[in-house]
């Protein structure tokens, strides 16, 4: 490992977007990976993380305690993709211990990533909050901004994976406050039928903003906002159709962090 390697270490290690994290630091040069974590129980514990990844052994084994993973091994920055449940919790271990943060685990709540920044700001490191790490789907983000201050009327449509946790996403949940900084009020004037079935017309998010949660499988994230005024809409798209697409960002968002003293939320205000 040469002086100028980041270290890494990988919470949420065996799932999907771990083992997708794991191969592409692994690829990276410049990045090391020294440490994984994943729930204790899980029976891939003691393994080598390569091996899990379907790539050549790294010589680091899968453990199931991030306080002894951050204590053994010291590295500079944790990726956590985990569950909304865990996440704050293992920022919260890792910022006090001095090691900078990437999170890719969405369904915090304002209050939680506000707490965090107090964290980051406190202990002088830096962290990453980001919805999505998919470089078309932070420009989907920023495009539907600015088309916001052109148009009355605005969905969001969002599909993911059955497995994924929250809903809406925090992608859609971001569009949507992106969104709102343009134009505080979208209208629903001309919508005036009732809902024979609750929020057939989809949840209400920011600035009136109604959003739309579609959950099957095949599907690995994509979103869809449609703004429209009299006589004409604009659909902005993005689609993931592999967890690749993710990981140029993370990447980016592991190098920035090394040079932050406090968090940044959202991969649009690093690129």
């Amino acid at each position: 490992m040469k002086k100028k390697d980041i270290t890494v270490l990988v919470c949420g290690a065996a799932g999907k977007m771990g083992q997708s994290v794991i191969r592409a630091v692994d690829a990276e040069a410049g990045m090391k990976i020294v440490s994984a974590v994943d729930r204790l129980g899980n029976p891939n514990i003691g393994t080598d993380v390569g091996t899990i990844c379907g790539i050549s052994e790294v010589g680091v084994k899968l453990g199931g305690n991030l306080k002894d993973a951050i204590s053994k091994t010291q590295p500079d920055v944790m990726v956590d993709f985990t569950m909304p449940e865990i996440v704050f919790v293992n920022a919260e271990i890792a910022l006090k211990a001095g090691v900078r943060v990437v999170i890719g685990t969405t369904g915090m709540t304002k209050d939680d990533i506000a707490e965090l920044s107090k964290f980051s700001k406190q202990n002088g490191v830096g962290t990453i909050v980001a919805p999505n790490f998919a470089i078309g789907a932070v420009l989907m983000m920023k495009f539907a901004k600015e088309a916001s201050k052109y148009f009355s009327h605005a969905e969001i449509i969002e599909y993911h994976h059955d497995k994924k946790l929250d809903a809406p996403s925090g992608t859609a949940i971001k569009t949507a406050e992106m969104m709102s900084d343009a134009r505080k009020e979208f209208g629903r004037d001309s919508v005036k039928g009732k809902e024979t079935i609750k929020n057939a017309l989809g949840a209400t998010g920011p600035s009136n903003i109604h959003i739309h949660s579609v959950r099957l499988p095949g599907y690995v994230a994509h979103q869809e906002t449609i703004l429209a005024s009299s006589g004409q809409t604009l659909t902005i798209r993005h689609d993931s159709y592999d967890r690749a697409s993710f990981m140029p960002g993370v990447l980016m968002s592991i190098r920035k962090a090394m040079e932050l003293d406090h968090l940044v939320y959202g991969l649009e205000n690093i690129i």
